[in-house]
């Protein structure tokens, strides 16, 4: 985008504003790191950057404020293979890490919620069951959530047990053919839509197992969580399972510690910083364009000296973020990736995402707040990024150890 050219137009004077474009291309690309993207990983970041533009704009403001849960933008997520992830299912065509990051950038530049339905069905549910199921478990239900037939989600969280997920209180009891599992899990994205979850608790021997559980199964009760000004357009629960019996059938032979969990979460993480990325992209954008099109004092706000410094800025903090995750692709793609580097990305992008949020919503002035600029939607969705998959905190207290070689954690 030609900011200088933008700044010739004429808008009609008096009370009339124009109407801002603000979805327009614009150079986001600051180091030039996407520019030998193979044509295979760029297939991927393709379909996934129309369907935001073609699909997801026109509509996802209304769903936002409703907050209702876009089950026909999933259900098409689905159609266009864009829910795996990265992951290897038989019968679909081979998706790389980098294609996967690509898609969960794209997905959150247009919206954190399709973002967060994507990594929720295919970051957790569906790496759950590839990666600690049976052969029979990935043939039966792979194919189902990577087409979003069925809708999946991953119950970890307890209301008492967030960040200290490895006290997990929810019980499985071995019964006759299969568990009783009784429990209660909060923030559960997906476990109120009908689908299945992937439930972690403790059994009588105090290790943590998988199961998956159906959610029409009697004793299991999914109540949206209303209320929320981040992610409104993803259904977040809170579960009750009382007694619900689980059959032997459902439940995953590989999940046998909190390692198994951590090994899914684990590999989420770099997933979560390239939302980040796209969240930071959607609002760097929006702010480049604003300030071309915004006049004031007679003139853009693109010639204001400290419009370009903040515009600099937030260029450069892009570029970083950029840099982080194609760096922790490199090595993920290359299985060299430590938690710890991991760690790393996340605490990087989801703070740089939010200083770029915060920037251009400042930039934006009044019109910052609105939904239709898109700025609010992301400085709200990032806040719930930068808590979920880990906390700040808890990402600090990782990468402090490592550092000084002391764990803080208790």
């Amino acid at each position: 985008m030609n900011i200088a050219a933008e700044s010739s137009i004429e808008f009609p004077a008096g009370v009339i504003e124009p109407d801002y474009e603000l979805w327009g291309e614009v150079d986001v690309d600051p180091a030039g790191l996407f520019e030998d993207i193979n044509d295979a990983d760029r297939a991927y970041w393709d379909r996934a950057r129309a369907f935001g533009l073609n699909e997801v704009r026109p509509v996802i403001d209304g769903y936002w404020d409703k907050a209702d849960y876009p089950l026909e933008l999933a259900k098409q997520l689905g159609e266009l293979d864009l829910l795996r992830d990265g992951l290897t299912l038989e019968g679909y065509a081979p998706m790389s890490v980098l294609a996967a990051g690509l898609v969960n950038m794209e997905l959150s530049r247009a919206d954190g919620s399709v973002g967060t339905i994507a990594a929720v069905q295919a970051g957790l549910a569906l790496r759950s069951i590839t990666e600690c199921g049976s052969p029979e478990q990935i043939a039966e239900w792979g194919p189902k959530l990577a087409n979003a037939e069925v809708l999946g989600a991953f119950a970890l969280t307890e209301p008492t047990h967030g960040s200290d997920s490895v006290s997990l209180e929810t019980r499985a009891v071995r019964v006759a053919g299969g568990y009783r599992i009784s429990g209660e899990k909060k923030w559960i994205g997906n476990g109120s839509v009908g689908g299945i979850t992937i439930v972690w608790a403790r059994d009588e021997e105090k290790k943590v197992r998988g199961f998956i559980v159906q959610q029409e199964w009697e004793g299991y009760t999914g109540t949206t969580i209303e209320g929320k000004l981040s992610l409104r357009a993803i259904w977040q629960a809170h579960i009750r399972m009382d007694n619900v019996f689980v059959p032997d059938s459902h439940v995953l032979p590989e999940a046998n510690s909190f390692k198994d969990t951590a090994k899914v979460l684990f590999a989420t993480r770099l997933g979560v910083a390239w939302s980040a990325v796209g969240h930071a992209t959607a609002c760097y954008e929006s702010a480049v364009q604003y300030a071309a099109q915004r006049i004031q004092f007679g003139r853009p706000l693109a010639a204001s000296q400290i419009v370009q410094e903040r515009l600099t800025r937030m260029h450069s903090e892009l570029a970083t973020m950029q840099l982080s995750v194609m760096q922790a692709t490199r090595r993920e793609e290359a299985g060299t990736l430590t938690p710890v580097q991991a760690s790393l990305a996340k605490f990087t992008c989801t703070r740089l995402a939010r200083g770029i949020a915060s920037n251009a919503r400042d930039l934006l002035g009044g019109n910052g707040i609105l939904l239709k600029h898109r700025v609010a939607r992301h400085i709200a969705d990032i806040e719930a990024i930068h808590t979920y998959e880990g906390t700040e905190t808890v990402q600090a207290l990782i990468i402090g150890r490592s550092i000084t070689g002391i764990s803080a954690f208790a």
